[in-house]
């Protein structure tokens, strides 16, 4: 292993959850106790556009009065803070400062929110955006500055999602979302990085982990084909050495498409996850 791994508390203490689709169960509460047997910790929330995550807080803080824990939120929404019209990145933007006060009060760390999604592609038609490369980084960094403020502001953190260059005309790697944090200078926004989409996007998954260290505040799992991890070729044991090395202690939320039934699907990554961590010396999550 070409890493040399952190002594850092926080690398011992990363916490596994699953996005709420994954979970088999009614209600919030079912969830989380279907997911903590199985090793999970938290759960990671859809939180809907036109604010129809604000009106899930009364269920979603009732849960945690209940004991869930809310490790997130993952935007689901029809616009994004890089869409083409200034309406539809306006109601991004309203939404997402919607959906960072409604993670805080209910303990998330924070939102995760890609610049764009489904809106152009940069290898499929229609190829060419209207607007060149340096328009559409300073409409993102607007975006972040104003964002950025608001989650810091409610003591939680905007996790910019770079992904896949058929998905995001904007933003595909790593790299490029922390140049964007850094032109944007604010505190509040970290990034997400997404496994499936880095590994279409990254010359080196591993070296692309270090090279964003202090920058990574959440990660997606699932593996190369977005199913879940152990169903593909994703090199797990280098994926977790980096996390490990850098020292980062935040939650890995599982993303993905389960190949098998749903349950199956979560002892499978959490298994995979967990043989990682033993293999480079380390206990499975939060143990």
């Amino acid at each position: 292993m070409p890493y040399k791994l952190s002594s850092s508390s926080a690398a011992d203490h990363l916490r596994l959850s699953a996005q709420e689709q994954l979970i088999p169960g009614d209600s919030l509460r079912e969830k989380f106790e279907t997911a903590s047997a199985l090793g999970y910790h938290g759960i990671e929330l859809r939180s809907h556009g036109e604010f129809q995550f604000q009106e899930r807080e009364s269920e979603i803080r009732a849960a945690v009065r209940d004991g869930v824990v809310i490790s997130s939120a993952c935007v689901d929404m029809r616009c994004f803070i890089a869409d083409l019209t200034p309406a539809r990145r306006r109601e991004a933007r309203e939404n997402l400062k919607s959906q960072l006060g409604v993670i805080a009060r209910c303990g998330g760390a924070g939102v995760v929110a890609p610049a764009s999604y489904g809106v152009l592609s940069k290898r499929l038609p229609p190829y060419t955006s209207p607007r060149s490369a340096e328009e559409d980084l300073e409409i993102v960094t607007d975006a972040l500055a104003e964002l950025g403020e608001v989650a810091a502001g409610e003591g939680v953190c905007l996790f910019l999602e770079p992904l896949n260059r058929y998905e995001d005309f904007v933003l595909n790697t790593l790299a490029q979302g922390v140049d964007a944090i850094q032109r944007a200078g604010v505190a509040g926004v970290q990034l997400c990085a997404d496994l499936y989409h880095m590994n279409i996007e990254e010359d080196d998954l591993a070296q692309s982990i270090v090279r964003a260290d202090g920058y990574v505040g959440h990660v997606h799992v699932s593996d190369s084909n977005r199913h879940e991890p152990g169903a593909g070729h994703t090199d797990w044991l280098a994926a977790m050495g980096a996390l490990l090395a850098t020292g980062y202690g935040g939650w890995l939320a599982l993303e993905c498409r389960p190949r098998a039934d749903l349950s199956a699907c979560l002892v499978r990554c959490h298994e995979t996850i967990v043989r990682a961590r033993a293999a480079l010396g380390h206990p499975g999550p939060g143990q």
